[in-house]
């Protein structure tokens, strides 16, 4: 496991570290993603990382989770992955955690030579604007997809989400 050491961008109270996915903690990755059966067909082989409360510590003596991030590969893995699930807990959010794990997260897939990074999300809401800020950019729209696959519709701000908009960001 590596740690993103505290600095000028990393506020004492957290830091960010890579994650074994069968320690990823089910609270957070069902605020991103509400239906289990989906995640435990994308965690295993994934690539994760956490946000850890600095002042808080666990048993394990590594901080409790604040936040995590989960990547999988797509094809070979070897050009393009995808961002499946981002999750800041409700009391951490709108402190820079989210844009801390997603940058750690694209640095490292830069490192491995990946040259671009997938995600899906709702067509409309803070999350849309979170991966604009960052650089990603629509490349296409999956029509229904929320009616289709999950069984409980989704609302966002009384409407209910339908299309998923497919985002890229080149590496």
């Amino acid at each position: 496991m590596t740690s993103t050491p505290t600095g000028p961008s990393t506020p004492a109270a957290w830091h960010i570290t890579t994650m074994n996915p069968a320690e990823a903690p089910w609270h957070l990755l069902l605020l991103a993603d509400p239906s289990r059966e989906r995640v435990k067909r994308y965690l295993p082989g994934s690539t994760c990382f956490a946000a850890r409360q600095t002042e808080q510590f666990t048993p394990s003596g590594l901080g409790a989770l604040i936040g995590v991030c989960v990547l999988i590969p797509e094809g070979d893995g070897l050009h393009r992955w995808e961002l499946m699930n981002m999750a800041v807990s409700t009391a951490w959010q709108s402190k820079g955690i989210g844009s801390a794990l997603l940058l750690r997260a694209i640095r490292e897939m830069r490192e491995r030579g990946v040259q671009q990074l997938d995600v899906g999300t709702g067509s409309f809401g803070d999350q849309l604007l979170f991966y604009q800020r960052l650089g990603f950019r629509v490349t296409d729209i999956e029509r229904d997809f929320f009616l289709q696959n999950y069984t409980t519709p989704l609302w966002e701000r009384g409407v209910q989400h339908k299309d998923m908009l497919r985002l890229t960001l080149d590496l």
